[in-house]
């Protein structure tokens, strides 16, 4: 069965169990909803999940989920208010956390997007002790729904004072470190890494990302990039396994319209990079 095909049934029981279980809450049939006051704020919690639950049991036991899901949205609804009572507006705390890929089951009821192939965009509660990934579960709890202002939020208030130096990596050979100490929200800067580099920057640039607290580029301008490539892929691996908060052990190509192509193996096996080395000048 389908959870839409077990919509009418469920959300009457819905309605039936609600006087008892939390006398206070209603259901909003618009949104499908389960609205719970609680002091001066309100909870809502969509149907969707109980849905999903009873169209995977037998009718008989619908009740009985019915019944386990409004407890258990009841309980989250009083959590959820005295966090927000306990943060304030919870939307200024909210961040953006550059992680690899998920897998499906890891990212299953978290707040999370792709960004581009290779990674995944996390939004996180910034908070030493009640901090953590925002689930979906709590979101829509708190009533946060639209997060356009998350990259914003993580730009101003934690990226805004990040450190870029030069260090040597060979004799002659620069990369450009882009850091902050003990951050966990730099790795957002991989898609904008453009502007750290010289310009203008028709090649791209190596990219690593060995922790969250710091990149390392290295812009492509010469066929030096082919002696570069080890000794920087060989730093990346070795920065990420020392690291207290790893983030991606590999390296990347950054180009064209914000691309990154991870690079391993012998350069001539990378296909369009293995094309560029081709094109590039020598030094």
């Amino acid at each position: 069965m389908e959870p839409l095909d077990a919509a009418a049934d469920v959300h009457a029981l819905i309605r039936d169990v609600l006087p008892a279980l939390a006398p206070s809450a209603w259901f909003d049939s618009g949104t499908s909803e389960v609205v719970l006051p609680v002091g001066r704020s309100e909870a809502r919690a969509s149907s969707w999940t109980v849905l999903e639950r009873c169209a995977r049991e037998p009718r008989s036991a619908w009740p009985r989920v019915v019944d386990d899901w409004v407890r258990e949205v009841t309980d989250r609804a009083f959590l959820a208010v005295g966090e927000m009572e306990l943060f304030g507006d919870v939307r200024e705390l909210l961040r953006l956390r550059i992680v690899p890929k998920l897998a499906p089951r890891d990212r299953e009821g978290l707040v999370v997007v792709p960004a581009g192939d290779h990674f995944d965009a996390m939004v996180m509660i910034e908070h030493p002790r009640y901090g953590g990934p925002l689930t979906k579960a709590r979101a829509g709890l708190l009533g946060l729904h639209k997060l356009g202002y998350v990259m914003t939020n993580t730009h101003d208030r934690e990226l805004a004072d990040v450190a870029v130096r030069t260090q040597p990596l060979l004799p002659g050979r620069n990369v450009r470190v882009v850091t902050k100490p003990g951050s966990r929200y730099v790795s957002a800067l991989l898609s904008e890494v453009d502007q750290f580099l010289p310009g203008p920057n028709e090649h791209g640039a190596l990219v690593g990302v060995p922790c969250h607290s710091t990149l390392l580029l290295y812009p492509i301008t010469s066929t030096a990039v082919r002696e570069v490539l080890p000794v920087f892929a060989d730093v990346v691996r070795e920065m990420h396994a020392d690291a207290d908060d790893p983030c991606a052990p590999g390296v990347y190509w950054s180009h064209g319209e914000r691309r990154l192509t991870p690079l391993s193996g012998s350069p001539e096996s990378y296909g369009e990079f293995a094309t560029l080395l081709h094109r590039l000048p020598d030094e």
